[in-house]
């Protein structure tokens, strides 16, 4: 058995439910253990190389195809719900249709910090799909609280996504100690940086975790929304259905919590929140300046 860096695998110890990346492998006295990415999900794991199984290219199409159907069904929610929002802001915008308003809407403006490049780019292509505008940034989950401040500084966001990867461990303290979290702690520190630039929670909505993350403290650290209230592991996009609804709700409106996690694919063991402000503001009148006049 030949386990590399790179390589996608699964746990014999798990029945392989979950489809890996190896990004690290460490020896300590002759015993071989792996670095592990979750490759659909914002799990952190190390497991011993004994304990893992390449996984064959039709198991490997078989775990594929069942993320790619459950995205599928959540993206199709997700715009009919986009759809119900745009068709009511024109009903009240027009006079329930009856004047020929012409207008313009800008959505709110998302800063993704991702503690793992390829969901990144993931999550990225998913906004490009929905329109929300975007920058995404690559940072170590680490490296966050120390990079958040200036970022806020530059892009002027009106959401901030504050993810990677996390995990719970059972041999390091009780679910209640965020010490037994791999990165709880930096998402904690890299919220409070944020809400010391921006206190006010409807004049920067906040997004922050990963699979497993505390999510008491993320939510008292000052996260509009967060992971994960029963500490199971969240999707890869997750975050992106989250913020994209906030992003498209007008900034008047407030967003009942169960209408925005209600059509994640993780649900709400994995992610909650609080009451909080929509971000999109319309404007009129819509003009197209002609060039060639």
């Amino acid at each position: 058995m030949n386990i590399v860096v790179g390589a996608l695998v699964g746990r014999l110890s798990y029945k392989c439910d979950i489809l890996f990346r190896v990004i690290d492998i460490r020896e300590t006295n002759g015993q071989k253990t792996a670095i592990l990415y979750g490759e659909d999900y914002r799990l952190i794991a190390d497991a011993p190389i004994q304990d893992l199984k390449l996984l064959p290219p039709l198991e490997k199409h078989r775990i594929a195809e069942e993320f790619h159907s459950m995205q599928e069904q959540s993206l199709e929610l997700f715009r009919q719900d986009i759809d119900l929002l745009k068709n009511k802001q024109e009903f009240n915008l027009t006079n329930a249709y009856r004047e020929d308003l012409s207008y313009f809407q800008m959505p709110g403006k998302v800063l993704h910090l991702d503690g793992d490049r390829n969901y990144l780019k993931k999550c990225l292509d998913m906004y490009e799909k929905i329109g929300v505008p975007v920058k995404g940034v690559h940072c170590n989950e680490k490296e966050m609280p120390e990079q958040i401040g200036s970022l806020i500084e530059k892009y002027r966001p009106d959401i901030v996504v504050i993810t990677g990867h996390d995990a719970y461990s059972k041999a390091k303290g009780k679910k209640s100690d965020i010490n037994a979290y791999r990165h709880s702690k930096y998402f904690v520190r890299t919220v409070r940086e944020a809400r010391r630039k921006i206190p006010h929670l409807d004049q920067l909505v906040i997004f922050a975790g990963a699979c497993q993350s505390h999510f008491e403290s993320l939510i008292h650290a000052g996260a509009n929304f967060a992971s994960s209230p029963g500490r199971v592991n969240i999707h890869a996009l997750d975050p992106v259905y989250i913020v994209a609804k906030i992003s498209f709700t007008g900034f008047k409106e407030s967003i009942n919590v169960w209408d925005v996690v209600r059509n994640t694919l993780t649900g709400d063991k994995g992610l909650g929140g609080l009451e909080t402000k929509g971000v999109l503001r319309t404007g009129m009148p819509y003009s197209m300046v002609d060039d060639d006049e």
